[in-house]
């Protein structure tokens, strides 16, 4: 009988134990529903006119906006139906944008620059939120770091003393000429960052890149190193077939280079111009004008994403998005090795580098005027704009293609939403204080870009 009474005493504890459990279930959902909604309340939905939208990307961890966008519901906060499709290489993106195939992409921050300016496809195109800020490198074949780390400064460890000026370089190059070698490396597109740097970095330890004519649109008149297109996921497996020697390019195709031990990154943007602009998002002049609401929604999704990305104890979480095949599609190990703070030289050491990829802090979302006007000044100094412009110019083109009229809409609307804060919001007239943050010291200030332009020993000048 007390068996018998336990045990029905113990089947009544049960049943109350999982009838509260159920009732805790209901209570805990009823409540997450609650903060969902509550949140969800908080978007300032406008009146989207067109939801359904494609977007564009090359697989390279600065698309990150992109992708943390799309998987954590910010698109679809704003009323936007995204879909996200990775491109072959940079000039089908930029086709298929002009030609209305995609509604907006990713895109080389030179790209909308050269179509306003004249350089290559013409068309109207408009930026209106900036990716990311460094997140690229210069890798050399090991045959080639084997010649050049002689001539680079060493630390009392052994190691080498970063920043590494080409001037460790030209010698190797001045070899291989001698041997009859033309010394050969790879950026990614004539009007990528990835060129305008690697030309940076050579020019400034008297190494000639080459000039662009009519006759010559390959870029390497005069030239001591031949550049030439190579699209970023092929980068590492044409350095290890010796086609070519080095390269500029994102990551993780650096880091891809030290994992496989084929070559060295030898010195990343951030020491070449720190903090300096990468990757914007891009959209027809046509589809802001036509749908000027889903322009400013897309924005905002774009401007929370980067946010997120800087949070501190989000990268892993965007490492494991990234790794996806859908996105970057790359190892998780490799894509980890920059995104997470830290940047892979030779084998084994790797260093500290929390600025290596920015996507929200310094500002980075924000189309400086005085960023476009940067790219401006390298597409004449190296001859893709071909003759002398006046600074008014320069203004003028940029003031069409950077649009920071769009991103202070979006920002305001997320002040409001609470997902900003004010001092998150730049105070600018569109263009940042001059600047010697460069790897030779010059000094650049948007507001004359004709100084900076005579300021340089190669190049073209303009009086």
């Amino acid at each position: 009988m007390f068996f018998k009474n336990r045990k029905i005493g113990f089947v009544i504890a049960v049943v109350t134990l999982l009838s509260f459990s159920r009732c805790s279930d209901t209570k805990e959902k009823e409540t997450s529903n609650k903060v969902i909604a509550e949140e969800a309340s908080k978007t300032i939905v406008l009146d989207i006119e067109k939801p359904q939208l494609t977007f564009g990307f090359i697989k390279l961890t600065d698309m990150a906006p992109l992708a943390i966008a799309k998987e954590l519901g910010f698109f679809e906060d704003e009323g936007l139906f995204v879909t996200i499709e990775a491109q072959s290489n940079w000039k089908n993106v930029l086709d298929r944008v002009i030609d209305g195939q995609i509604d907006g992409s990713h895109m080389l921050a030179g790209q909308p620059i050269a179509a306003g300016a004249g350089f290559g496809r013409q068309a109207e195109l408009v930026t209106p939120f900036s990716m990311d800020l460094n997140g690229n490198g210069i890798t050399v074949s090991n045959a080639v770091w084997d010649k050049m780390s002689p001539n680079v400064p060493k630390d009392s460890d052994g190691k080498p003393i970063h920043p590494i000026k080409a001037d460790a370089l030209a010698p190797v190059i001045d070899e291989y000429k001698k041997e009859g070698n033309a010394f050969k490396m790879g950026m990614v597109f004539p009007v990528s960052t990835h060129n305008y740097e690697i030309r940076y970095w050579l020019a400034a330890a008297g190494i000639n890149p080459g000039f662009y004519t009519k006759e010559n649109i390959q870029g390497q008149v005069d030239a001591d190193v031949l550049l030439s297109v190579t699209p970023p996921p092929q980068m590492p497996a044409t350095l290890e077939a010796g086609t070519i020697y080095g390269y500029c390019v994102g990551e993780p195709w650096n880091q891809q280079a030290v994992f496989k031990g084929i070559g060295v990154p030898v010195t990343t943007n951030y020491d070449i111009w720190k903090n300096n602009p990468e990757k914007v998002f891009v959209m027809t002049k046509k589809f802001v004008e036509q749908y000027p609401n889903t322009a400013i929604a897309v924005t905002k999704a774009l401007i929370r994403a980067g946010k997120w990305l800087d949070t501190p104890g989000n990268r892993p979480k965007a490492v494991g998005i990234l790794s996806m095949p859908a996105y970057v599609g790359a190892d998780s190990v490799v894509i980890a090795n920059s995104m997470t703070g830290t940047f892979e030289f030779e084998k084994g050491d790797k260093r500290s580098m929390p600025d290596f990829n920015v996507f929200f802090r310094y500002h980075a979302t924000y189309p400086f005027y005085s960023d476009g006007i940067w790219f401006l000044t390298q597409m004449r100094r190296w001859g893709q704009i071909p003759e002398m412009k006046p600074a008014d110019w320069y203004h003028q083109t940029i003031k069409e293609i950077y649009r920071p009229d769009i991103w202070s809409s979006a920002a305001k609307l997320l002040v409001e939403e609470g997902h900003l804060g004010i001092d998150e919001i730049p105070t600018t007239d569109g263009y940042k204080p001059a600047s010697t943050d460069f790897i030779d010291g010059k000094m650049f200030d948007g507001k004359d870009p004709m100084t900076y332009i005579n300021s340089f020993e190669i190049g073209n000048k303009d009086k």
